[in-house]
């Protein structure tokens, strides 16, 4: 693809009601400072129905420069239709660089589009830089299982492009600033929009549990033991105000769903407490909770790779330790 600019894009995926989700506004605040890197401007490629406040989230949140696509089209998430907008706009504006949210969507879209532009993709980036001898783009993802960190670039093709992991990043304070919007009108025939959404099946539990957003986590592993073992966990996390989290172990043995994963496998978050109980500290669970600012952990093991990271850690039995420290936190509420 022929490079116009030396601009980086972000990709602001929406939800049904054209408002953003998180992860695209917090992808602005690392792209900032690559876009100045690379010697363009950071600009948000916003796509949906009704995406007004999206707009405005993507210009308070830092793009110097919003391009929208608004269209019924684009209310619910499809391969064909998102892919055949983006690539439009890349063949046109030319960037040199793209980021999208490692979402279930974001996953999809992202291989999607650089097949047609034939370039290159890294997927599940926690990291992200520019070299600054080669200006290009220095994707960091896990790699062999979450057993080593891989760096990855890619110096022949344009343009770069990577799917960034939610929670990996912190959204920037917002401002006052008011972005260029430019308007695209891209329509897609219905015919070339193969697939179509019969029913939306949603999973209460998926829909209560956010971890990405959560300012307090309070995890339990396979210390909880089963299933009741998460009773402790869910009083200290409802005394705290706190979302319930889970390593591997814990949901691999069916003893919380899925929604509750933190990790390699499960969500990257990055809350203000991480209370881990129960977590030996594998680097896959590690991978995607490293990044929260202060991490307690709770464990018998004192030679758990946990303490590792953890800013304080309590050497004990968690069925012990968490009702004294439930218990000391409701009197203190009183």
């Amino acid at each position: 693809m022929e490079v116009k600019s030396k601009d980086l894009w972000v990709f602001i995926e929406t939800k049904e009601d054209g408002s953003p989700k998180k992860v695209g506004l917090e992808l602005l605040n690392p792209g900032k400072d690559m876009a100045k890197k690379q010697g363009g401007e950071l600009v948000a490629v916003v796509i949906g129905s009704h995406i007004d406040a999206s707009i405005e989230a993507a210009s308070r949140y830092g793009a110097d420069t919003i391009i929208a696509v608004d269209g019924e089209e684009y209310k619910d998430y499809s391969t064909d239709a998102y892919t055949i907008a983006i690539t439009k706009l890349v063949e046109k504006y030319g960037p040199t660089s793209m980021l999208i949210g490692a979402t279930n969507n974001g996953r999809d879209l992202g291989p999607r589009i650089a097949c047609r532009l034939h370039t290159g993709l890294t997927a599940d980036c926690t990291a992200l830089d520019i070299d600054e001898e080669t200006g290009n783009v220095a994707w960091t993802r896990p790699a062999f299982g979450g057993n080593l960190m891989a760096t990855i670039m890619c110096p022949e093709h344009r343009p770069q492009m990577g799917t960034v992991r939610p929670g990996v990043f912190k959204m920037a304070e917002p401002t006052e600033k008011d972005a260029k919007v430019i308007r695209e009108d891209i329509s897609i025939p219905s015919e070339d929009i193969r697939t179509q959404i019969v029913e939306l099946i949603r999973e209460l539990d998926a829909e209560s549990v956010d971890l990405e957003g959560a300012q307090i986590i309070v995890s339990g592993g396979r210390g909880v033991k089963g299933p009741e073992g998460f009773a402790p966990i869910r009083a200290l996390a409802e005394a705290l105000g706190a979302t319930v989290g889970a390593s591997r172990a814990a949901v691999d043995a069916g003893w919380i769903p899925h929604a509750h994963q933190v990790g390699q496998t499960g969500k990257t978050v990055g809350p203000k407490l991480y209370i881990a109980c129960g977590i030996s500290g594998a680097i896959q669970h590690l991978a995607g909770m490293s990044g929260s600012d202060h991490i307690i952990a709770i464990n018998k093991d004192p030679d758990a790779p946990i303490f590792g990271v953890a800013d304080y850690g309590i050497v004990g039995d968690l069925f012990e330790v968490l009702p004294v420290l439930t218990d000391a936190i409701q009197k203190a509420k009183a």
